[in-house]
């Protein structure tokens, strides 16, 4: 089978496929619909932990909700939209990155896509240690060594349940984003009868000054900009969706839900705790807790867990996808490629889980060397923000390749582009400048401004750029040396091929015997 051919589908600027795009659809089933998607964009895009830290930046953070949602959030969304349209392929950015510019910034882009998602599941993972511990025993786990094994049971089974016939479980992740909406909603109730009853506001609103943005609040930007970060992860998947229309709708409907929850949220937070409350973990929990009791506080706090649990979920098979699209592509060794018997790219999913808990091992065991805090929960917090932003870090350099992917599309074949485009050209360029602009401004915040009153500005530079760039080259490392098995099983596979048709000799040699190639 030959690796260039000519696309002549219909939607695409006329490219070199890869072997994907042929594989993917004769063997992964069509099975995800506009509901499957929608939840899926809702969780892999969600953040708990930044509806309410946003909450710091008093009445301001609800103007930077709005600031970086229509210079970031909704560029992320049309750059989507159109690449997806044009290229509705499994591996999302990478595919796209792949027909915009080539195969070595395809990997790359491809890889700062998937990094974060090693580097989320483990803290989340850690966060709902968190929130479980004081439901069964708030004396368990004092020590950080004991949390980071419970962090790793639970990315175990999350890990378990990855395996498992992919219907069951997005069947799973949609009922337990359905328990998250519930939490929202006891948040939003919280705070409305919290009103109705007398209280009066934790925030003043009225002082109009309160609202800009400034250089006390500028932290705000890049904080708010990595929570809406992740509108192409979903479409990982795009060789399952059941149909086009689900790229537009998912989009569209998950879109909204995600500014509605982050604005409840974030201003239920303001209205009963106020800002200093934002850096407390519980501070959505304790919304409810002073308002509707206990009861209710138990019950918000399953509620966020559930939403924990489906994103480690989400995050194990989004980017398990990406492993398993360019093992295909022979970009990566070609055990990652195989297929349990629910057609599960399991080898796959289990690199992503080990690699997850490798890291979350690591990340707690060297911090007493950091300088860190003392206790095992103030270690998780500070281990949960500067694994976060690191991970933001290389989430915003592949946001800018969804950018940088539409500029070259144009300048590839500007006459196909215009008939296929979804947006006015003025739309896309506005967003294509808009994005490139924040996806900088990004960068340069969160790796000066802390996101937590635990860390100092001066320690949060060096945690958050010294874990980034060792990271970084542990992964090119092993990137190299996964290419060269790639490399050694291509020759590997040619030996045999050229032992097999050469003609046998008097002595009386077999043919050598070979396995299928996924391709």
């Amino acid at each position: 089978m030959k690796l260039v051919q000519k696309s002549r589908q219909a939607g695409t600027i006329p490219t070199a496929n890869l072997y994907s795009e042929v594989y993917i659809p004769q063997k992964m089933p069509r099975i995800l619909n506009s509901w499957d998607m929608t939840t899926t964009f809702v969780v892999s895009t969600y953040l708990a932990s930044c509806a309410s830290t946003i909450a710091a930046g008093g009445p301001a953070a609800m103007t930077y909700l709005l600031l970086v949602g229509v210079t970031f959030f909704v560029p992320c969304l049309i750059a989507t939209a159109q690449l997806s349209q044009m290229y509705p392929h499994e591996g999302g950015l990478y595919n796209w990155v792949y027909h915009a510019i080539g195969g070595y910034w395809s990997f790359f882009a491809g890889f700062c896509a998937w990094f974060p998602g090693v580097l989320i599941s483990g803290s989340l993972a850690n966060l709902f240690v968190v929130y479980a511990t004081p439901l069964i025993n708030p004396a368990w786990l004092a020590q950080p060594w004991q949390q980071s094994i419970a962090t790793c049971l639970v990315l175990a089974v999350s890990g378990m349940l990855t395996l498992c016939h992919f219907r069951w479980l997005q069947n799973l992740i949609n009922l337990l984003v359905i328990l998250m909406f519930m939490g929202t909603l006891l948040i939003a109730v919280a705070c409305i009868l919290w009103l109705v009853r007398g209280h009066h506001s934790a925030t003043i609103f009225t002082n109009w000054t309160n609202w800009r943005p400034g250089t006390d609040n500028v932290v705000m930007f890049g904080l708010v900009a990595f929570a809406y970060l992740g509108t192409e992860s979903p479409l990982n998947l795009a060789g399952e969706f059941t149909g086009r229309s689900v790229i537009k709708r998912h989009l569209i409907w998950g879109g909204i839900l995600l500014v509605l929850i982050y604005i409840s949220n974030t201003m239920a937070v303001l209205i009963v705790l106020g800002p200093r409350a934002a850096y407390d973990p519980f501070a959505l929990v304790n919304t409810v807790a002073i308002v509707l009791g206990k009861g209710y506080a138990s019950a918000t706090t399953v509620c966020l867990m559930a939403s924990f649990l489906a994103t480690i979920l989400v995050y194990n098979y989004l980017y398990a996808r990406l492993l398993f699209v360019a093992s295909i592509d022979k970009r990566l060794p070609q055990g990652l490629s195989k297929l349990n018997r629910w057609h599960v790219p399991g080898n796959a999913a289990v690199v992503q889980t080990t690699l997850a808990m490798i890291i979350t091992l690591l990340l707690f065991n060297l911090a007493p060397f950091l300088n860190l805090a003392h206790t095992a929960s103030g270690i998780a917090a500070q281990i949960y923000a500067v694994s976060q932003a690191s991970a933001s870090l290389v989430w915003a350099v592949s946001a800018a390749f969804l950018f940088i992917s539409i500029i070259l599309c144009y300048t590839k074949n500007p006459h196909s582009f215009i008939s296929q485009r979804h947006f006015s050209l003025p739309v896309i360029w506005i967003s294509v400048v808009a994005g490139l602009l924040s996806c900088g401004v990004m960068l340069i915040d969160t790796l000066l401004f802390s996101w937590t009153n635990l860390l100092p500005d001066s320690q949060w530079v060096y945690l958050v750029g010294g874990l980034t760039i060792i990271l970084l080259a542990l992964t090119t490392f092993i990137s190299i040396f996964a290419r060269s098995e790639v490399d050694w099983q291509i020759l590997n596979k040619d030996v045999i091929e050229f032992t097999t048709n050469r003609p046998a000799k008097a002595t009386g040699d077999a043919p050598i015997s070979q396995g299928k190639s996924p391709v």
